[in-house]
């Protein structure tokens, strides 16, 4: 007698069919609830909607000058390692990521 491999085995299939069902009889909120209640979280105070005024705003970074080992891509302007250099033509510097 053939076997089909492919048919889903009858004791997988009903635990599927009882876990739906589990699902389905749960005290589960309903999906447009679920929305709403998103919706009200992501109106909240401390959320910047595009096209907010940040011009009171001061940026704090700390800036590393480049060290003797490292250079600047003249491609993507990435600051990378002297082993990454592949290329130097008309004294700009290119890495190998962007001349692969």
């Amino acid at each position: 007698m053939a076997t089909d491999y492919d048919e889903v085995r009858s004791d997988v299939a009903e635990s599927r069919n009882a876990s739906l069902e589990a699902l389905r009889s749960a005290n589960a909120p309903d999906a447009r609830s679920v929305t709403r209640e998103l919706d009200e979280a992501d109106t909240s105070e401390g959320v910047e909607l595009p096209g907010a005024d940040l011009s009171g705003e001061e940026l704090t970074v700390t800036v590393i000058p480049q060290k003797e080992d490292e250079f600047t891509c003249y491609s993507c302007f990435l600051v990378r390692h002297r082993s990454q250099l592949a290329r130097e033509k008309a004294g700009h510097s290119y890495c190998a990521d962007c001349l692969s």
